[in-house]
């Protein structure tokens, strides 16, 4: 009855909600999306600073998240390099004493708080000509009005940025009186215009003042209470904001640093000033206004403007626009052909005549249709991770973030379960069932940011190493038992895997090596592919009439596995083959191949343990050692009880390994020698008993389907600022946003899925010297490609 109830209900789900409805509707909720974003920028603004300024919430207790952008962290080196003959000056009280130490602890750690309090403070760091003051004035008064108006005459160097801010020792000194809020509106509106106009050649910012924790107050500072500031950074707000009658004032208002005491005043030691976390914020905050525009970080999307549109970028656009067009032309012409031959009724009978088949499409409608999809997907691509269209948000790590959506995809992995087709030790559905899990696994450890917690990093590693694994399995086999050597075969797998990667380098602006996971299992296709096809080819069907020639195999394996570790071993040989051009242009990032050498070294040997595998197994097959019938154990009762106890040994043994592991450059170097035996014990435990190897989930398997594109699009329209963060669809409610960008970005990529096999029909023909000429064409592409990629980096340079 249960198991009735269940089909049922599976049956009914899948008649209801397609996945031809699921594209649809996330169509729409992308149009909706995009109009209320739209609207939204025309009504608040288009400024990012504003919100970096103004608003945003603390992601666990220290973390900063600005309203609708990213805050780059910004190191040592960043800060002098960005700050470079630069002067910076803080005036105000002791509250901005405290912002001034902070702002230059990140140029200088080493700087200390000490010193008479009440006197101006100097920091000057001469390697990179930076100067940083600290002037004291704690009233809004004559004196702060007289420093401001000497910046202002035209023969006096000004500072580039200044901060200023006070009001609490005008409280004090006058025991909280309306007269002084009186003489404190007076003094800032004469002070006003002069910060107008300084605010013409520098960046100026009044900073609000903080709330105070009453209770901790000490005797002579109780009249300094939360009401009285309101009502100063109300007057501050009121007249600075209509100093500039025309248009909006250029005195940027720094009142974000009000919202971080909110949360942390608790922890003062006095009550008055902040604790030294919240200072931290409020001085990165500063230094994100400043410097984002400067250096532009990838994971600093607040105060950066769109970035320009490159020459291939703009030609993309014209292809795709084309293509549109051309479709609706064609759409247009076909559609009329259809009407005039639809069936039409005989006047003498009175019968219909007999129906006219449908024409299949062409292939140049299916061509042009493909392209037309792709063209509106790849708007959608630029629209969430290089306009400034969609917000975006940083990572934060929590275990909960991670293991519940964990726990929640193996409820549903479970519950779709089906019998598999057949019964073989790693079937094709059991195969897209572990890339479907694995990549889900992947898929959430990237959008929590789980990379920062070591022993998930080591077991996610050991996912990667197991994509790599079956990449040497899969062609392995294919190899070894079809024996198919022929180009047609190497050109479909070679544009599966790099299509979209291609054409995401031109749209996206990003190098090919910046989609590492492509380029590491294209060149591991193509070692396998020239280890196999290199004389003598050794096949299957070859080596069942001799065993000598599976001795061949070996040595050819065995060469193989001394070429990867020579590889390994010796960076500078690796680098030159990889440095040379046009190799270069694939592989190098940030002007080097280190990235890529440290990215291959990290899993050099798990490829070459799967084609060895692969081997060993077929050749066990072969001589009937193995029993792969339905429900079945895979060995003897007694050794199949064996190898169960060792793999679950094995495989605990190597989670407890990387959940201990204290230092990652450590274990990354221990990983490609043991990463195979984690591998290894799944399948075994995954296979040895009859009822596991004769069901699979079919959850995961669909998902193993589209793995490739889920794993490439989650750069640009799930995570955002290049994986670095997380696209906000749904301001203001984390769950229902990452609910409706992950079903718009599963829409996707299984759309780009079908898009990719249509056109690898129609672009990779069977017939040789059709292909050829494709290849031809091909080839012409990638030169002018690279010609292009030549002009656009000389033009930056």
């Amino acid at each position: 009855m249960a198991a009735l109830a269940y089909n049922l209900g599976k049956r009914e789900i899948n008649h209801y909600f397609s996945v031809r409805s699921a594209k649809v509707l996330a169509l729409v909720a992308v149009l909706l999306l995009a109009l209320c974003h739209l609207a939204s920028r025309r009504y608040r603004g288009n400024d990012s600073c504003e919100y970096l300024l103004s608003s945003g919430r603390f992601l666990g207790e220290k973390v900063w998240q600005p309203h609708s952008c990213m805050m780059h962290k910004y190191k040592i080196s960043e800060a002098k390099n960005c700050l470079v003959d630069k002067h910076i000056a803080f005036i105000g009280d002791s509250r901005i004493r405290q912002l001034f130490y902070s702002f230059v602890k990140i140029i200088n750690p080493q700087f200390k708080e000490e010193g008479n309090k009440h006197e101006n403070i100097p920091f000057e760091d001469k390697t990179a000509s930076v100067k940083v003051d600290f002037l004291w004035h704690p009233e809004v008064n004559g004196s702060m009005k007289q420093c401001i108006k000497v910046w202002t005459e035209d023969s006096v160097a000004k500072p580039h940025v200044v901060v200023a801010g006070a009001a609490t020792w005008s409280i004090k000194i006058h025991n909280g009186s309306n007269e002084a809020l009186s003489q404190y509106k007076m003094n800032i509106t004469s002070i006003a215009p002069l910060l107008e106009k300084l605010a013409k050649t520098s960046d100026v910012y009044w900073v609000l003042q903080d709330p105070v924790y009453e209770d901790l107050l000490s005797e002579n500072r109780k009249m300094i209470t939360n009401e009285k500031i309101d009502a100063y950074n109300e007057a501050a707000i009121s007249i600075l904001n209509s100093s500039s009658r025309n248009s909006k004032s250029n005195v940027k208002m720094f009142s974000v640093s009000k919202l971080i005491a909110q949360e942390t005043i608790m922890e003062s030691l006095d009550g008055l000033h902040l604790p030294e976390s919240s200072r931290e914020t409020s001085a990165m905050i500063l230094m994100n206004v400043y410097c984002n525009r400067i250096l532009k970080p990838v994971d600093g999307s607040c105060c950066q403007p769109r970035p320009p549109l490159t020459l291939l970028q703009k030609l993309a656009a014209c292809f795709f626009t084309l293509s549109i067009i051309g479709y609706l032309i064609f759409y247009i012409i076909h559609h009329n052909a259809h009407r005039k031959n639809k069936p039409c009724t005989d006047l003498e009978s009175g019968e219909e005549k007999k129906n006219i088949i449908n024409p299949p499409v062409s292939p140049l409608g299916i061509l042009l249709q493909s392209f037309c999809k792709l063209g509106l997907i790849m708007a959608y691509f630029y629209m969430c991770d290089r306009a400034n269209l969609f917000m975006k948000e940083n990572k934060f790590y929590t275990h909960s973030t991670f293991f519940i959506p964990i726990i929640y995809i193996l409820v549903l992995g479970v519950f779709y379960n089906e019998n598999t087709k057949e019964t073989k030790v790693l079937n094709r559905e059991q195969t897209d069932e572990w890339k479907g899990w694995m990549q889900l696994v992947i898929l959430i450890y990237h959008i929590s940011g789980a990379s920062t917690f070591l022993p998930v990093y080591m077991h996610i590693r050991v996912l990667v190493a197991a994509y790599l694994f079956q990449t040497g399995y899969g062609h392995f086999s294919y190899f070894w038992i079809k024996g198919d050597f022929g180009i047609h075969r190497v050109c479909q797998v070679l544009f599966r895997l790099n299509f979209l990667v291609v054409v995401l380098c031109i749209v996206m602006d990003r190098p090919y090596q910046f989609y590492y996971f492509v380029p590491l299992v294209t060149v591991w296709f193509m070692v396998i592919y020239v280890t196999l096809a290199l004389w003598p080819q050794i096949i299957q069907k070859k080596a069942n009439g001799n065993c000598f020639w599976h001795f061949g195999l070996l040595l050819k394996l065995a060469f193989l596995l001394l070429c990867i570790c020579f590889l390994a071993y010796s960076q500078g040989a690796f680098e030159k083959i990889f440095s040379l051009w046009p190799l270069s242009k694939c592989f190098e990032l940030k002007g080097n191949v280190y990235e890529w050498w440290f990215r291959w070294r990290l899993d050099r040997y798990v490829v070459f343990h799967g084609m060895l595998f692969a081997f060993i197994y077929l050749a066990l097959q072969k001589r009937q050692v193995l029993s792969e019938g339905k429900g079945e154990p895979l060995f003897s009762n007694k050794v199949s009880n064996f190898l169960l106890f060792i793999s679950v040994v094995s495989f605990l043994t190597y989670s407890i390994w990387a959940s201990s592991c204290k230092n990652k450059a450590e274990c990354n170097e221990l990983h490609p020698s043991v990463s195979v035996v984690q591998i290894l014990a799944f399948i075994l435990i995954r296979n040895i008993p009859g009822y596991a190897r004769s069901v699979y989930s079919s959850f995961f398997a669909w998902f193993g389907k589209i793995s490739l594109e889920l794993f490439i699009c989650q750069y640009h329209i799930w995570l955002a600022a290049d994986t670095r963060g997380i696209l906000v669809l749904i301001p203001g409610n984390p769950m229902l946003n990452i609910i409706v960008s992950t079903f718009i970005f599963v829409c996707v990529a299984h759309e780009i899925s079908q898009i990719t096999n249509d056109l690898a029909q129609i672009i990779i023909p069977k017939d040789n010297s059709s292909l050829l000429k494709r290849l031809a064409c091909i080839a012409a592409f990638f030169c002018g490609l690279l010609i292009l990629s030549s002009v656009q980096d000389k033009s930056r340079h």
